[in-house]
């Protein structure tokens, strides 16, 4: 029958493999529907028609909805609470859109519309990240779509490094400024993110049954990247965990709150704030503190592979950012060559075949110590 007309609309019925198709253009443009049908017959013969078929079914509330409940609800409750808010956001562009309309072209504009809202770099990421996965499990499992369109947008570049970490005096503020809070446990929380880099989950997640004061070390068995480490404790954290140890309590959390549940991150986040006020410290998250763990410790010295484990990365390219802290601390693995030169003559020698002086330089002789610690 191929192309016709149905009221004032173009339709087009055509047989596909034993099966009779009826379809509308939702045109009533005689030009555009010949373009529209022969496109159709194109995408038949290449076999994109049908991909493009079932991914018209399906809606982006559809997947996200999907996702939510089989995918979101098994992650950490800080991540499940990242997936809401990068929903909203998705939402408020996608909304009403089939899974066919949310091309790369569509993406691309999506990007744009939230660097225009003044979304940072690293928020719009996460989010199209979020779709790259509900679009994954929609190909690969739930057979909705046979392409994943994030795969072909760039995501956007990221300032990871980090400036922000605390002086000494915004220190001793932040920890006077914590008293009272949590039931006065945010001054130990603050005490304990400085001193082990844990992020905030490990520590609200932390159970007693993971510390052990002996040895002076902290099992973390839930991390970010699903390895459990094994952090080392100074002094100053083993006796603040002493002292909290002689009255635990039966839920078998560090930090609890007067039922025993564990303490939620919002409430954390919000006592947490009420401390960076009263202290005047400004623009300085929790997460911050970790950070900090980490510039004290590689301006101290510490090399970038020892803070890496420390902070639990896979990947010392991630700890990389800290880099620029350490040249300085750099400096007494140089010193130790002013001893080759402790003493040296340094004299004018004429060229033969220029005429020109040059530099010559006598090395005297090492004493035994100075060349064993060359050595």
């Amino acid at each position: 029958m191929g192309l016709y007309r149905r009221g004032k609309t173009y339709w087009f019925s055509i047989q596909y493999e034993s099966k009779r198709i009826h379809q509308s253009l939702d045109t009533d443009n005689k030009r555009l529907a010949e373009k529209l049908y022969s496109k159709v017959i194109t995408d038949m013969v290449e076999g994109r028609y049908f991909e493009r078929a079932e991914a018209k079914k399906h809606s982006f509330d559809e997947l996200m909805d999907k996702f939510m409940h089989e995918y979101a609800v098994k992650r950490e409750e800080s991540t499940r609470s990242r997936y809401v808010s990068a929903r909203k956001n998705l939402g408020r562009h996608f909304k009403g859109h089939t899974l066919a309309d949310l091309s790369p072209k569509a993406l691309s504009s999506y990007v744009q519309f939230r660097k225009e809202e003044g979304a940072k770099a690293a928020t719009v990421n996460r989010e199209l990240g979020l779709l790259s996965k509900a679009f994954n499990l929609a190909l690969r499992q739930w057979e909705w779509c046979n392409v994943n369109p994030c795969s072909r947008i760039q995501r956007e570049p990221e300032n990871n490094t980090i400036d922000r970490w605390l002086t000494a005096e915004e220190d001793a503020r932040l920890l006077n400024g914590a008293v009272g809070y949590l039931n006065g446990q945010l001054v130990e929380i603050i005490i304990l993110a400085m001193n082990t880099g844990l992020r905030q989950g490990e520590i609200l997640n932390l159970r007693w049954k993971d510390v052990d004061l002996l040895r002076k070390v902290i099992a973390v068995q839930k991390t970010k990247n699903k390895d459990p480490k094994v952090i080392p404790l100074n002094q100053t954290v083993s006796d603040m965990l002493l002292n909290k140890s002689k009255v635990v309590n039966i839920s078998g959390y560090v930090f609890s709150t007067m039922n025993g549940t564990k303490i939620s991150r919002w409430n954390l986040k919000r006592e947490y704030a009420n401390a960076l006020r009263k202290a005047n410290v400004t623009n300085f998250r929790f997460h911050d503190l970790r950070h900090s763990f980490a510039t004290r410790l590689v301006q101290s010295g510490v090399d970038l592979y020892r803070v890496a484990k420390l902070l639990g990365h896979r990947d010392i390219s991630t700890t990389q950012r800290y880099a620029h802290h350490h040249p300085e601390s750099l400096r007494s693995s140089v010193e130790i060559l002013d001893k080759c030169y402790k003493s040296v003559t340094i004299g004018a020698q004429e060229s033969c075949s220029t005429g020109e002086k040059s530099l010559k330089i006598k090395h005297a002789p090492l004493a035994q110590s100075d060349r064993a610690q060359v050595s």
